[in-house]
This record gives C-alpha cells, sequence and structure tokens, in this order.
C-alpha cells in the first residue's frame, strides 16, 4: 500500500469513528429528549422542582413573607430603678433596665435598623403594689417615663405599650379580684381602659392589652374615641393568648407570677382552638387594629386561623420568653446552631401568617439581616 493510500485509510476511519460516536451522542440525547417528553406528556412534569430553588436567591423567592427589620418588636422590661442593669438569668441576653440606661442601649439597636419596642413595666420599689395595681399608670413610673424619654430621644422608634395590671398587683393577676379571687370583669375593664389611655396619653404610638378580660377592647377603643386619641393609636390586642408554662421566664422578668391560683380562667386553654377563634373575631369588632396570637411556635394553626379571619388586619405572634429560652438551651448542647434556629422558628412563624413578630432575638437579628 502506498503511503497516500495508508493517510487517505486512517483519514476514512477516524471520521468513521467520530460518525459513530455523533451517532451514539445523538441517540442519547434522542433518548433522553423522549424520556423527558413522555414525562411531560404523563403529566409529571411538575413534580421537577428542583430548578426552582437551586440558587440561594431563588429559594428566596419561595418564601411568601420573608423576615425584614420592620416586622420585628423588641420588648424591654423598664425598671423603676433609674439605674438598674440587672441581668434576667433564665432569658439569656435580657435586662432589666432603669430610665438611665435606657437610651444609651437602644441608641446603637436604632442606628441598626431597629423600629419598634414593646414596654413592660417592673416595679421594685417597697409597697409599691397594691389590689388595683394603681402604680401602673402612676405618671412618674416606669411605662410612662419611658414613653416620654423614648419619644423625645427616638423620633422615628414605635412605642408600643403592654397594658395589663400582673406587674402591678400584689395578687398577681391581670385583673381586679372578686372577694372569692377570681376576676371582677367589669372593674377590670375599666381599670385597663383606664391604664390604656394614660399610655396613649403619654404618647405610646400603641396600647397592647395582654389580661385577656372580656370586653377590655372595645372599652378602650371607645375611650379612645371619646378622648379624640383614636385616630393616632394603634390598638393591638392580646387576641388569643394561651395559659401554659412558656412564660416563666418572663414572671422572673417582670416579677408577675399569681401569689394565689393561676390563670387558666382567662387565658386560653391550650387546646382550644375555637375559644381562640372566636376571641379573634371578637377582638376585631370590638376595634382591635391588630391582632396577636401567644405564645408562637406551639400555635401555628393559630396564627393561620387568626390570618384567616382578620384577612385585612396585620398579625402578630408573639414567640414568647420560654420558647426563646429554648432555642438558647438546645443551641448551647449542641442541638443545633442557634442562628439557624432562630431563622426557621421565625420565618415558621411568618409561614403560618404572622406579618408581626414580637422577638426578643430582635438585636441579633438586626445584625443578621444586614449581612
Amino acid at each position: 500500500m502506498s503511503f497516500s493510500s495508508l493517510v487517505s485509510d486512517l483519514t476514512h476511519r477516524a471520521a468513521s469513528e467520530r460518525d459513530d460516536m455523533r451517532s451514539q451522542a445523538s441517540k442519547a440525547r434522542s433518548y433522553t429528549s423522549t424520556a423527558a417528553t413522555s414525562v411531560s406528556i404523563s403529566g409529571d412534569i411538575s413534580s421537577q422542582l428542583h430548578g426552582g430553588y437551586s440558587h440561594p436567591l431563588a429559594r428566596s423567592w419561595q418564601a411568601e413573607r420573608q423576615l425584614t427589620k420592620s416586622m420585628l418588636i423588641y420588648p424591654l422590661f423598664i425598671s423603676d430603678q433609674p439605674d438598674d442593669e440587672t441581668l434576667i438569668p433564665s432569658l439569656p441576653n435580657m435586662h432589666r433596665r432603669g430610665l438611665n440606661k435606657l437610651v444609651p442601649y437602644l441608641k446603637p439597636l436604632v442606628a441598626r435598623g431597629l423600629r419598634s419596642v414593646i414596654l413592660f413595666g417592673v416595679p421594685l420599689a417597697p409597697n409599691c403594689k397594691d389590689a388595683l395595681g394603681t402604680a401602673a399608670d402612676d405618671p412618674s413610673g416606669p411605662v410612662i417615663s419611658a414613653i416620654r424619654l423614648l419619644r423625645k430621644s427616638f423620633p422615628t422608634l414605635f412605642i408600643a405599650a403592654d397594658v395589663c395590671l400582673c406587674e402591678y398587683t400584689s395578687h398577681g393577676h391581670c385583673g381586679i379580684l372578686r372577694d372569692d379571687g377570681a376576676l371582677n370583669n367589669a372593674l377590670s375593664c375599666e381599670r385597663i381602659s383606664d391604664v390604656a389611655m394614660a399610655y396613649a396619653d403619654a404618647g405610646a404610638h400603641c396600647v397592647a392589652p395582654s389580661d385577656m378580660n372580656d370586653g377590655r377592647v372595645r372599652a378602650i377603643k371607645l375611650k379612645l374615641i371619646e378622648s379624640g386619641i383614636a385616630h393616632r393609636t394603634l390598638l393591638m390586642s392580646y387576641a388569643a393568648k394561651f395559659s401554659g408554662c412558656l412564660y416563666g421566664p418572663f414572671r422572673d422578668a417582670a416579677g408577675s407570677s399569681p401569689s394565689f391560683g393561676d390563670r387558666r380562667c382567662y387565658q386560653l386553654p391550650p387546646g382550644g382552638r375555637g375559644l381562640a377563634r372566636r376571641a379573634i373575631a371578637r377582638d376585631i369588632a370590638e376595634g382591635a387594629d391588630v391582632i396577636m396570637v401567644k405564645p408562637a411556635s406551639q400555635y401555628l394553626d393559630i396564627i393561620s386561623d387568626a390570618k384567616d379571619i382578620g384577612k385585612d388586619l396585620p398579625v402578630a405572634a408573639y414567640q414568647v420568653s420560654g420558647e426563646y429560652a429554648m432555642i438558647h438551651a438546645a443551641a448551647k448542647a449542641g442541638v443545633f446552631d442557634l442562628k439557624t434556629m432562630a431563622f426557621e422558628s421565625t420565618e415558621g412563624i411568618l409561614r403560618a401568617g404572622a406579618s408581626i413578630v414580637i422577638s426578643y432575638f430582635t438585636p441579633e437579628f438586626l445584625d443578621w439581616l444586614e449581612n
């Protein structure tokens, strides 16, 4: 065989092998195409989901609500001792603070994007508690003083004030009692509405009754209207507040444990979904601007119900002290990463229907959301 013939033969073989490889690739593509087409034809194409969340940004698009700084309300425990700054052992990273410590503490948080706080008064002075909770609306008391200070120091900060008597009564219950120890609902509503008015008059943007007395939302709304300040005062009702063991660290912080009995006759029973729905509907009808569910993580179905019942109202959820403490304890034990679980638990609350979250994680979220 001549050299030219050999070259021609080798070239022909190489071309033949390339054609064979192209044929095999074409067959493979054809098989893939046929398989995909068969999936489409059979109606199973909707099962192909991975492409929709393969990228981090695409994953964020799957959330109906994404956590933002404006959704967060930070609880603050305001002591009547001006220089108090006491760590609460059962509530990690949380303190009771007096007025002299409040502005220096909040200033960097506001700079990082803190938009809202909710105030809880902690009276510590001797003999300051009585059966009527008269210290609750004392003009020189911790909450009214803090409202005025914060309005002056942080003009853009939204200030909510929790409205209850349990921190101020000698018996630790959320209203005025009858001789037999039961709540006097009529007198309690009258007293609670007076306290709410005092906070609104002091400059609170929001009053939030947490006492669970029947009819207190209507009583507050009527007084706001009669006083001509309903147009500038948001009424956020603890509409579905359940009894249970998740409030322990809060009661340590606020000194609000009952001196006898419990609160099961006025806070909702944990299994009372129907009662919660009725309470939510009632408070909406009585003039609530925002409805709240408390606790949050164990009552995601109630948050969903609240969003369904109050379609046109914002829904708030309070991730209470016990929920927060459990997450910290488990993270400390190495069960999971604190930041990851803080986000997962909060995203579950948003997914259920809340658009406002009262969270002790707020300072951390201000950093985490920035980064």
